[in-house]
C-alpha cells in the first residue's frame, strides 16, 4: 500500500485533461448510484473495521445483516473486547472464515490496550494492530478518518488495471503506484468507494457492463476492446495458462478448509461451554468416516486450536469453541 504525498511517474500517460474528467464522471456517478450501505454511513472506526473484515472475500448482501447483528450484539470496542472468543466466533455465524473474527477481536484489544480505545489513524499505525493487513489499514485509515490513502483490493485492482493498462496485467506495485498519482486531493473516501463501487456494478471481472460505465472514454481497456473490434459488452476475463485451464478444482467438499468451517459451525451449535468428543465430531465432519481418519482428525483439530478457533482437551480427546 502506497501512503507517499508526492504523485510517482505513472506506467501509462493520461494528460491531466482526461484525469481531471475520469475524477468527475466516476465521483458524480458514484454520488447518483453508488448503493446505500450501513458502513458507508458512518466514521465509526470501529464499525468501519468490523465491516471491512466481513467484506473480505464475503458478497455485501452476505454482509448487510450480519454486521447489523454483530453490531448490536457488541456495540462497543469495550463489548467486543470483553467477550469470550467462543461468543465472537457464534457471532460470526454465516461468513465463513472464522479467523477474521478472532483477528478483530484480537484488534480491539490491542486498540484499548495500546493506544486507550482510541484507533490511530494512519495506515502505518493501523497496520500494527494484530490481524490488520495493507488493505485494510488503508481502507480505515480513508472510510473512518477520511485521509488520503491509495490502496488496493481486488476491485480496485481491476478498474485502475483496465483503466490505466488496459487488458495488460500490472503488478501490484504497479497498481498501487497509480492509486497514489491518481487520487484526487481531498476526497480520497469518496474516490476510493467510487472505485470499488465501479469493480463491483460495472467493472466486473467476466463481464464487465462497458456500455454502462461513466469513464469508458478515459479507460485504456476499452479503447483497445473497440479498436479490435472485441466483443466490448461482453469482454471475456483476462485469459489463463491452458494448464490452468485444463486442471480440474478439486470439490470444495472435500478441502481443509471446509471440513475446519465444520468443526467449528458443529461445536458453534453447542451451548457455551460445552464439549464434544472427536468420536461424535468425526461422523459429523466427514461423510465416509472411518476410524482410520482419527489420526487426520486430529492434526485437523490441532491446528484450529493453534488458531485459537477451538479447545482441545487431548487427555478426553474433546473440543469445544473457546
Amino acid at each position: 500500500m502506497s501512503t507517499s504525498e508526492s504523485s510517482p511517474a505513472l506506467p501509462v500517460v493520461l494528460d491531466a485533461q482526461r484525469l481531471a474528467t475520469l475524477h468527475r464522471h466516476l465521483l458524480a456517478w458514484f454520488e447518483q448510484y453508488g448503493r446505500d450501505l450501513p458502513w458507508r454511513r458512518t466514521r465509526d472506526p470501529y464499525r468501519i473495521l468490523v465491516s471491512e473484515l466481513m467484506l473480505q472475500q464475503t458478497q455485501v448482501e452476505r454482509v448487510r445483516p450480519k454486521y447489523e447483528a454483530f453490531l448490536q450484539q457488541f456495540p462497543t470496542l469495550e463489548a467486543l473486547a470483553q467477550a469470550s472468543p467462543g461468543e465472537v466466533i457464534r457471532a460470526w455465524s454465516g461468513l465463513g472464515y472464522n479467523r477474521r473474527a478472532l483477528h478483530l477481536q484480537r484488534a480491539a484489544r490491542a486498540v484499548l490496550e495500546q493506544y486507550g480505545g482510541r484507533f490511530p489513524d494512519t495506515p502505518a499505525a493501523l497496520e500494527r494492530l494484530p490481524g490488520i493487513g495493507p488493505y485494510t489499514a488503508g481502507a480505515v485509515a480513508c472510510f473512518a478518518f477520511e485521509r488520503d490513502v491509495a490502496f488496493m483490493d481486488t476491485n480496485i485492482r481491476r478498474v485502475l488495471t483496465r483503466l490505466f493498462a488496459g487488458p495488460a496485467a500490472l503488478a501490484d506495485r504497479e497498481v498501487l503506484r497509480i492509486a497514489a498519482a491518481v487520487l484526487p486531493a481531498g476526497q480520497g473516501w469518496a474516490w476510493n468507494q467510487a472505485l470499488i463501487e465501479l469493480g463491483a456494478l460495472v467493472c466486473t471481472a467476466a463481464r464487465p457492463r462497458c456500455q454502462g460505465c461513466p469513464v469508458r472514454s478515459a479507460c485504456h481497456a476499452y479503447a483497445v476492446w473497440r479498436a479490435s473490434d472485441a466483443q466490448v459488452f461482453d469482454a471475456p476475463p483476462p485469459t489463463r495458462p491452458a494448464r490452468a485451464i485444463a486442471e480440474r478444482r478439486a470439490p470444495f467438499e472435500t478441502t481443509q478448509r471446509y471440513f475446519r468451517g465444520r468443526v467449528v459451525e458443529l461445536l458453534r451449535g453447542l451451548p457455551p461451554g460445552a464439549w464434544m468428543s472427536l468420536a461424535e465430531l468425526g461422523p459429523q465432519v466427514k461423510r465416509d468416516w472411518r476410524e482410520v481418519d482419527r489420526a487426520w482428525l486430529q492434526q485437523l483439530l490441532e491446528g484450529l486450536a493453534q488458531d485459537g478457533l477451538i479447545e482441545l482437551d487431548r487427555e478426553t480427546g474433546r473440543a469445544r469453541l473457546p
